[in-house]
């Protein structure tokens, strides 16, 4: 039998709008649900109870090398205004050794709410690099 090992976190495709986009880093695929506490008068105990309450889901963060004539994030952030904006579901595949997803995350109604550019540096020796923090309504998660 095989040694099992844990996946590497370099090998993921992210597909946007259908699309898909080569990134450098995804983080904040969390989810987590916040606890509710209570306690009613007559409860013969002297403390609360927990129960769970609402989701709460972090803002994912893109990072990408630069490529000239793309400014697609900034043309995305330019499309909120008050109450509107256009919407994405973005979806992000950790891949086995043959390229095929082992765990997905969907990522549902994304949409910008902050564009970095990159840290510019006449000494560095780095690829310029720019990030998107998308805010959104809800991430589910598969494994296969």
């Amino acid at each position: 039998m095989p040694e099992l090992y844990p996946l590497p976190a370099f090998h993921f495709i992210v597909e946007w709008g259908g699309i898909r986009v080569g990134f450098s880093e995804v983080s904040g695929l969390t989810q987590e649900v916040q606890p509710i506490e209570y306690r009613d008068g007559m409860s013969p105990t002297f403390s609360t109870i927990k129960m769970p309450g609402l989701k709460k889901f972090s803002n994912v963060t893109l990072k990408r090398g630069i490529i000239k004539h793309d400014n697609d994030f900034a043309q995305w952030l330019s499309t909120v205004k008050l109450n509107k904006v256009e919407r994405r579901d973005i979806v992000v595949s950790l891949l086995d050794e043959e390229h095929v997803p082992v765990m997905v995350w969907k990522i549902n109604s994304a949409f910008p709410v902050k564009v970095e550019g990159p840290s510019l540096k006449a000494s560095g020796n780095e690829v310029a690099t720019e990030s998107i923090e998308l805010a959104h309504e809800g991430l589910t998660v598969q494994n296969d």
